[in-house]
């Protein structure tokens, strides 16, 4: 399992927008095979930030995400209502 962490920290005025540009992308990677999770969350501190946590069953999964019709046309919107982002991918550490 490969765990996907992207953290984004969203231009002000624009946290709405994000959102809703979100729902059709994660309610269509939740069904993609694969994926084990795919969610967005809300940083309680900072609502600014808004970090995708994605599990997913392997690379190749991942490459199809990647590639999926709502990645490459929602994940461009999204990038340009970002001050910064950060994307880290994680292994497990104990199997």
């Amino acid at each position: 399992m490969i765990a996907i962490v992207s953290r984004n920290t969203v231009k002000e005025g624009k946290v709405e927008e994000f959102k809703k540009l979100t729902v059709e992308l994660i309610e269509k990677s939740q069904k993609e095979e694969g994926c084990i999770e795919y969610n967005l969350y809300q940083d309680l501190k900072n609502p600014r930030t808004l970090t995708f946590i994605e599990k997913w069953e392997s690379e190749e999964a991942i490459e199809k995400h990647k590639n999926s019709k709502h990645f490459t046309s929602i994940v461009p919107k999204i990038k340009e209502l970002n001050e910064s982002g950060e994307l880290s991918l994680y292994d497990l550490a104990h199997k």
